[in-house]
């Protein structure tokens, strides 16, 4: 296992530079629809591995049927913030998800990604807390998703019970892992279907495509691309 990295200036300094280094990939919409998803950077230590989100009456959105314990290891020095859906939701319900979700009418890229930050997990953060963008995903439920990476130190994480049960803060280290990313093969595609572990549990794509290239070109410098990488079955809708 690599060993955490420090969240500090340097760090901020390594991936903005990174991001400004090289040209994204940009997806025509096509007809599909937009949205955007935040990589929120924050410190993390063991004990603030996660932040379960509360009722109105205070009580914890905790549900049991959703395992979690195995994301509590996965904390520690700089990390970002990673949603638990709940399983109420209509889409999606009970996947691991970044703060996002669809641009509103006449709204651009950073404007929705960090408004849906502030509407899932209650971070608020303004457009200079932005470092820079990873390449557009195409999605198989029918989005192009642009990853917007976003600085996100001293704020407090309140999650939205209507849309996130839990808010991890999964260490940025655990992408570095020699067994990530994770590749396999599906009858229903000709592109390998992307994974990453994290703690021992694992996130597929499109989180886990995003989360790949955070690693690759964020902290290493490598602008390959992953829009061959593709999605499990169970994520197409």
């Amino acid at each position: 296992m690599p060993s955490p990295i420090r969240y500090d200036a340097g760090l901020r300094e390594r991936i903005t530079a990174n991001l400004a280094g090289h040209r994204r990939r940009v997806v025509d919409l096509a007809g599909r629809r937009h949205a955007a998803v935040a990589l929120v950077l924050v410190d993390s230590t063991a004990d603030t591995a996660i932040v379960w989100a509360r009722h109105e009456d205070g009580s914890s959105a905790r549900d049991a049927r959703l395992p979690h314990e195995g994301l509590l290891s996965a904390a520690g020095g700089a990390a970002f913030l990673l949603c638990r859906r709940p399983l109420t939701m209509r889409r999606h319900a009970g996947q691991f998800a970044l703060p996002g979700g669809r641009l509103d009418p006449g709204e651009g890229v950073v404007e929705a990604a960090l408004r849906e930050t502030h509407e899932e997990v209650g971070i608020d953060l303004g457009p200079e807390r932005v470092l820079g963008f990873l390449d557009d995903y195409e999605t198989r439920s029918g989005f192009v998703m642009t990853p917007v990476v976003v600085w996100g130190s001293g704020q407090e994480v309140r999650p939205d019970p209507s849309e996130v049960m839990a808010v991890f803060r999964v260490g940025l280290h655990q992408l570095q892992r020699t067994d990530s990313p994770r590749f396999e093969s599906i009858p229903e595609s000709d592109r390998p279907v992307v994974s990453v572990p994290l703690g021992s549990m694992e996130v597929h794509a499109p989180t886990a495509a995003v989360l790949v290239q955070l690693n690759w070109w964020g902290l290493l410098g490598r602008p390959d691309p992953v829009n061959d990488f593709d999605q499990p079955v169970f994520a197409w809708r």
